[in-house]
């Protein structure tokens, strides 16, 4: 796993959120996150959860996993994905092809551009947000929890 990854999950409860730390270290399969962050929460069923990952100052991706639903994913830069295991196994997951012959100019934000619509960030905010050149995956990532009300447990975990 990359040196500097932040990774917390989040669940949607009565009044608010609570958020846990996650260990992505093990994960080898995209199968894997899903059971870490219910282990990591505890979730037992149909809740509303948020996996949200952050390398370095290269990427950050949010993952939304709701009871049998199918888990729907952003990245935030699909090239900067392709650099460590992790960001290889967040591509997969986003179905992103590895761009090995490309530029790999620019950022290009991937996956479910509307994951968040219903709780108050619309795809053109989420993609106004990660192409927002020199602004950190983390202060995205802090903007984000602002705007779902969980800045208070993702400064917690920080």
């Amino acid at each position: 796993m990359a040196s500097n990854t932040f990774s917390a999950a989040f669940v949607k409860i009565s009044g608010g959120w609570s958020g846990a730390e996650v260990d992505l270290g093990d994960a080898e399969i995209v199968d894997d996150f899903g059971d870490a962050v219910t282990e990591a929460l505890g979730l037992s069923g149909d809740e509303l959860a948020l996996l949200c990952v952050e390398v370095e100052d290269e990427w950050f991706a949010i993952v939304r996993y709701r009871g049998d639903d199918e888990p729907r994913v952003f990245l935030s830069d699909a090239h900067a994905i392709m650099s460590d295991m992790l960001g290889e196994l967040f591509a997969e997951f986003a179905g992103v092809a590895p761009d090995k012959d490309g530029n790999g100019l620019g950022v290009k934000p991937s996956g479910d551009f509307e994951l968040l619509s219903d709780l108050g960030v619309g795809s053109e905010e989420l993609l106004e947000l990660s192409m927002e050149e020199g602004v950190l995956p983390a202060d995205i990532l802090s903007v984000i929890a602002e705007r779902l009300s969980f800045a208070d447990e993702l400064d917690r975990l920080r």
